[in-house]
């Protein structure tokens, strides 16, 4: 396999505002209108988008089937989530990679190798959640911009760690800046009343990632066990 696919690598920059970023140059300066709602209006229309902030919380489990693209290598991944607990499995050219996370620490599995994440990580995948949209604090933005891109307009909610653009139509998250990397969210589906991004095009330092989810499931085929 050319490269370990972190599992989080899109969620980390679409969903998640706490996750650490090292922003390396200057955004291009873009003509921007400030916005009449406030960073908490803008995240409870995300929750209410996604299918109420209320059943989001009520998720304690997630199984997640993915297809990504890169560099011309197609991945299966199959990913088990409990709080911040996660078990990745990813399967291309006839090489299986396992990532491993109990809350506390984890590793990486390959070849019948096992190596510890690094330290410097740990902190971060502490701060997870089931639904790593819930993430989201309104304290981590002061204000909201209205930005248009493709001709659309969209509530822009920044700070240090990135830009997040919420599409004023729908209040759905289309597209996050954050560091050298930019994440797309092309497409959502629906899953017992709640969505879930369904294709997801990422780019960053010169690479490029597409990712469609095929299955989710729901408070169920987790336990403990997986995170051993």
């Amino acid at each position: 396999m050319k490269k370990i696919i972190i599992p989080f690598f899109c969620a980390v920059l679409f969903s998640v505002p706490a996750a650490a970023q090292q922003t390396s140059a200057a955004p291009a300066k873009t003509e921007v209108v400030k916005s009449k709602l406030t960073p908490k209006e803008v995240i409870d229309n995300y929750f209410k988008a996604l299918g109420g902030k209320s059943k989001l919380e009520a998720v304690k489990s997630t199984v997640i089937d993915n297809t990504l693209n890169v560099q011309g290598m197609d991945v299966t991944m199959s990913t088990k989530k409990q709080g911040n607990k996660f078990r990745s499995t990813q399967n291309a050219m006839g090489q299986q990679v396992n990532q491993v996370f109990d809350g506390e620490k984890g590793y990486i599995e390959r070849a019948g190798q096992k190596t510890d994440f690094p330290a410097d990580n740990i902190a971060e995948l502490k701060k997870g959640t089931t639904i790593e949209a819930l993430a989201f604090n309104p304290s981590n933005f002061q204000t909201v911009t209205v930005e248009k891109v493709d001709g659309k307009d969209y509530n822009v909610l920044s700070s240090e760690k990135g830009k997040f653009y919420f599409d004023n139509a729908t209040g759905l998250l289309y597209k996050s800046s954050v560091g050298e990397g930019s994440v797309v969210v092309a497409n959502y589906m629906t899953v017992e009343g709640l969505k879930f991004p369904s294709e997801v095009n990422i780019e960053g330092k010169g690479q490029k990632l597409s990712i469609k989810t095929t299955k989710v499931v729901l408070n169920a085929g987790v336990t403990d066990a997986d995170f051993k």
